[in-house]
């Protein structure tokens, strides 16, 4: 599915999720794929989005995300948290959990958010092509899809060198690249997708010129798949916030209560009701007493 969805002719979309329940959520309400972000599981775990969460650490989330949908999910794998050895046992841990994607960025290990700094180092080329040919190479799903992402624009170097690197990638093996942009126009990805003719799918992330482009304007310009990459992590944390100074100013819950998910509406979402089912299909109806001890 996530194949299919990458090389549509009309834009498809990824919504950011961080662990099971944001998944679930996402599922529920429509979309057809879910971004893992680094940037979100990382900011719910507490820690920064530096690679100070480990790859086992983002398995363990996927695997809850996983387990909890059926909709393809994929997912953000910094730099492969490693050279090319790490990131294709990476990609083979992926494939056990049935996850449909991975996407690596071509910034050195360990990485900073794209969004700090004006300029950021980025991998020797030919070294991220022998990354995405290893991912490629170790995927043990044919259906999986490895996604190049290309940091020149963000990290302030010239269209040539990032249309230059994606051609790179391509050649490399990637199913898709992923350009990306800070620029408030989103000027400098429609013209990367003019230059790059729709060699192979295209994906954006336009979390800082959503404002300033329109969607049928991004399909229109070739791109295959949008992904709104951190907004419900974002949400998630004003409204804990919010709860919370609340609760703490006044010293008492009735004033957020209205504004809170019914316990019962949380059972009914994560399905209580199937658990007392299979109980009663599973479970004898008299359970036998316990075998006792005998005295020593």
């Amino acid at each position: 599915m996530m194949r299919e969805l990458l090389r549509s002719r009309s834009l498809g979309f990824l919504m950011e999720a961080h662990n099971g329940l944001s998944a679930r959520i996402v599922e529920d309400v429509g979309f057809s794929g879910i971004w893992a972000s680094g940037f979100s599981i990382s900011t719910a775990l507490g820690v920064r989005d530096s690679n100070e969460v480990s790859a086992g650490e983002v398995l363990d989330t996927v695997a809850y995300m996983a387990d909890a949908t059926r909709i393809p999910i994929m997912v953000d794998g910094d730099t492969g948290y490693g050279n090319f050895n790490n990131a294709r046992r990476f990609v083979r841990q992926l494939c056990r959990l049935g996850v449909a994607g991975v996407c690596i960025e071509d910034k050195l290990f360990p990485k900073t958010n794209s969004f700090i700094g004006d300029r950021q180092p980025l991998a020797d080329t030919d070294e991220f092509r022998g990354k995405i040919a290893a991912c490629k190479d170790s995927q043990t799903d044919d259906d999986f899809c490895v996604i190049a992402r290309v940091e020149a624009l963000v990290s302030g170097f010239s269209l040539a060198e990032a249309l230059g690197r994606a051609e790179a990638y391509r050649q490399a093996g990637a199913d898709a690249v992923f350009i990306h942009s800070k620029r408030k126009d989103g000027k400098e990805v429609l013209a990367f997708a003019r230059e790059w003719g729709r060699r192979s799918p295209l994906v954006i992330t336009p979390t800082t010129y959503h404002r300033s482009v329109g969607v049928d304007t991004f399909e229109r310009a070739g791109i295959s798949t949008l992904i709104w990459a951190n907004q419900n992590m974002r949400a998630s944390m004003r409204a804990m916030r919010e709860v919370s100074e609340e609760v703490f100013r006044k010293q008492r819950v009735s004033d957020v209560e209205q504004d809170l998910v019914p316990v019962q509406e949380v059972f009914d979402f994560l399905d209580y009701g199937e658990l007392d089912d299979a109980s009663r299909r599973y479970l004898p109806a008299d359970p036998a007493p316990a075998p006792r001890r005998n005295a020593s």
